[in-house]
């Protein structure tokens, strides 16, 4: 089913919803840059303010895989992407960054996709390169590091050249739009199991149904009330959970798994540098807020992933490779590796 850019704008300012099938085709227009930086502008600004829907999501996120560069993973068992849409203004250091290797470390496999810092001190991006990484791997080296280590980083640059299309579009506008929503819905290795953080409570049970669409079996979509994009310690955290095809949402607490509340102030960071020490503090198993909410969000992605059986469970196991090295092994076996598969071991 098509529609134009006329008429798609039209729906918006009348807040009626554009179809999964009309999405798709609109995306697609706007991905091969068939509509003008005005009208595509236009239509974001309108899918903001209308608020986008299940359906919308969706069709976008769809045609965003179809253009991107896919990463072929043969054994995709306990295969989890670890994500979060960032723009929560909290400042933390990379907390889902450090979660990888601890997951990683104890039994699961991590295909995390990410960028360089947009609003936050230090994005995923950032925070991998500077431990020493090489994030630019095409997507045959990234599935090798996978097969290798457990974990894949996929930039998210190499991976979606279309998007150079519209990068000026969401440059000059400034503000969130759909764009936002859909990079943690297009990991191109099409993991099928995710533990995902979002900005709003909104976007909490909307993601969880829209993963289900795009064909995830298991998630978590989590939005703390102190408005983290991660489980939090300094409040509620809100998730709706993906499995055998339900989405349930309800509510859960620190102290549901014995771990202290603790604001958020404790794990912001000013700077790159700082994230980073506070990361390699978590592996080496200094005690704090930062390792607590590192193994709480690692034991969620375990628990995700199928390596666990509740998020306690998963808690438990993260909490054990963190406390005997395991976790800071894999993050320095993933470092060396990359830089193997790079061709710039050193």
């Amino acid at each position: 089913m098509t529609i134009t850019a006329q008429e798609a704008l039209q729906r918006t300012i009348e807040h009626r919803e554009i179809f999964f099938d009309e999405m798709v085709d609109l995306m697609r227009q706007i991905m091969r840059g068939e509509i003008s930086p005005t009208m595509t502008s236009a239509i974001l600004t309108g899918l903001r303010v209308k608020k986008e829907t299940v359906g919308e999501i969706a069709g976008a996120a769809t045609v965003m895989r179809e253009f991107a560069l896919p990463v072929q993973v043969a054994d995709k068992t306990h295969l989890v992407d670890i994500v979060g849409t960032g723009g929560d203004g909290s400042h933390t250091f990379n907390i889902s960054t450090c979660s990888m290797f601890v997951v990683a470390a104890a039994g699961a496999k991590v295909a995390k996709h990410g960028n360089r810092s947009v609003s936050s001190k230090s994005g995923s991006a950032d925070a991998v390169e500077a431990l020493g990484a090489v994030i630019e791997l095409q997507p045959a080296q990234v599935a090798r590091a996978i097969e290798q280590t457990g974990i894949g980083f996929m930039f998210a640059p190499m991976h979606h050249p279309a998007m150079k299309v519209v990068a000026p579009v969401r440059r000059e506008m400034g503000v969130r739009t759909i764009f936002n929503i859909l990079g943690p819905l297009t990991n191109p290795v099409g993991a099928t199991n995710i533990l995902m953080g979002v900005f709003h409570s909104d976007l909490v049970g909307i993601q969880a149904r829209v993963l289900r669409e795009l064909g995830a079996e298991r998630a978590l979509v989590v939005w703390g009330r102190d408005n983290m994009d991660e489980i939090s310690l300094g409040a509620g955290t809100l998730v709706g959970e993906l499995r055998d095809g339900k989405v349930r949402e309800y509510e859960i607490h620190p102290e549901d798994f014995g771990i202290a509340m603790s604001a958020s102030r404790n794990l912001k960071v000013e700077n790159p540098e700082e994230s980073i020490a506070m990361l390699r503090a978590v592996l080496d198993n200094q005690p704090g807020p930062a390792n607590d909410i590192v193994a709480l969000n690692a034991g969620a992605a375990l628990y995700v992933a199928g390596v666990a059986d509740s998020i306690a469970d998963g808690l438990a196991r993260a909490r054990a490779v963190i406390v005997d090295g395991g976790a800071r092994a894999r993050m320095q076996q993933y470092v060396q590796a990359s830089r193997v598969l790079a061709g710039n071991p050193r």
